[in-house]
């Protein structure tokens, strides 16, 4: 936390924090929690074998991938394609294919928006944000669960700390979604997308990797190597390339933003990663810390009122609605007020010195798909405006190694 940073604002934004906090199930929607003051995460499912979504209950409607409202031309030129990867040597996790300038013609540096998904699991959600990027020449970062790409027959390679051999909260793989995600990562990357981790076993809470040493840490990610380089060839029970290598992947966010931050990010930087993408924060230019870039979920206000939350879409979730599903007619007006929340964090940095604006999400359709569906028109509204630029976590890590951080206002949103 930084001096001088007010104290009850602080404590909202760590308390705010601990709703982010578990992947989504990869069909339908959590059930939604039954405390009004305690944000709680939803439970997660096991990953199924079946990619479509099909209506439930609790996910009566299933956007369908969606049409942009603006065609205008991107700002930034289309980079190269990038070129084929050599037989046997899977694709770098975190390419970095466009370079901005330090300064636009206004002065001010480039205004970043980094959108990243958490669990990267949902193959038709996958196609949607690759439809959404494609059409404003936007990358974004996908923070991979290690178990969606390890078959659940092979589970106890795993052997997470204080656990059985085999546990993970969120499940594990089976052959046709494992290779139809080797295949889809494969193909994001050639887009220009970021794959990052988000561990594996997504424990949380008192029982979670909040006391995981950097020992247990870098096993941790020991792990995630494995099951990347090894899980899609022991679903199809035949040698698959993996879809990159995890000795490539740059960036973490943690499971529920948890965890001792000094010990996984000493674990991180052994490894030679960049930067962790799990703290809160504020609007504000990022420093570095224990010797990684820290890439905030921050503060904001939600609009129309003085509530403060996360730019995390589980965070809105729970500022709107206590994380409970509105009513369908409910749901324009919802995504209105998530709109607008975006459209004032995006004024505040550009009253600020244009310091980046990061966007945390899940693969989800919560709250008949209110989060989504917003996070899609500011996407569309936004990426292709002269000053945005809509990058990876990497590609900012990439441009802040070349020009430094830009000096000027650093208050709490």
């Amino acid at each position: 936390m930084r001096p001088g940073a007010n104290l009850a604002a602080a404590a909202v934004v760590i308390a705010a924090a601990l709703a982010g906090c578990a992947d989504v199930p990869l069909e339908g929607a959590p059930t939604p929690t039954s405390s009004a003051s305690t944000p709680a995460a939803p439970p997660a499912t096991k990953p199924t074998a079946t990619t479509a979504t099909k209506p439930t209950a609790t996910n009566p409607t299933v956007g369908p991938t969606p049409t942009p409202t603006t065609t205008a031309s991107p700002p930034n030129p289309t980079p190269p394609k990038p070129s084929t990867p050599q037989p046997g040597k899977p694709p770098a996790a975190a390419p970095v294919l466009r370079s901005f300038p330090g300064r636009l013609p206004s002065g001010k540096p480039p205004l970043f928006v980094v959108v990243s998904f958490d669990g990267a699991g949902d193959l038709m959600l996958w196609a949607r944000w690759r439809a959404v990027a494609r059409q404003v020449n936007a990358r974004m970062t996908f923070f991979l669960s290690g178990p969606y790409l390890y078959p659940g027959d092979h589970r106890t390679d795993y052997k997470p700390p204080y656990k059985k051999p085999g546990a993970s909260d969120i499940g594990w793989g089976d052959t046709a979604n494992i290779l139809g995600r080797t295949k889809v990562l494969r193909e994001a990357i050639a887009e220009g997308h970021e794959i990052g981790t988000h561990a594996n076993g997504h424990f949380c809470g008192a029982t979670g990797i909040g006391r995981w040493t950097t020992a247990q840490w870098t096993a941790e990610l020991s792990a995630f190597d494995q099951m990347v380089r090894t899980g899609p060839s022991l679903a199809a029970g035949k040698t698959v390339e993996p879809p990159f290598d995890p000795a490539t992947v740059k960036g973490m966010r943690t499971p529920c933003l948890e965890g001792d931050r000094p010990a996984y990010r000493l674990a991180m930087a052994q490894r030679g990663m960049l930067y962790d993408a799990s703290a809160p924060g504020y609007i504000a230019w990022p420093k570095k810390a224990d010797g990684l870039w820290n890439f905030p979920l921050e503060s904001v206000t939600l609009a129309g009122t003085a509530k403060k939350t996360l730019t995390m879409d589980y965070n809105l979730w729970f500022a709107q609605t206590q994380a409970r599903k509105a009513p369908l007619a409910q749901a324009p007006a919802l995504k209105a007020q998530v709109l607008a929340t975006y459209r004032q964090a995006l004024a505040k940095s550009r009253a600020s010195g244009n310091p980046p604006l990061f966007l945390g999400n899940h693969f989800n359709r919560w709250n008949n798909s209110v989060y989504s569906d917003a996070l899609t028109a500011f996407v569309t509204e936004t990426c292709t405006q002269p000053d945005v630029r809509c990058v990876s976590n990497m590609e900012l890590a990439s441009w802040l190694a070349k020009y430094g951080v830009p000096r000027g206002p650093r208050q709490p949103s």
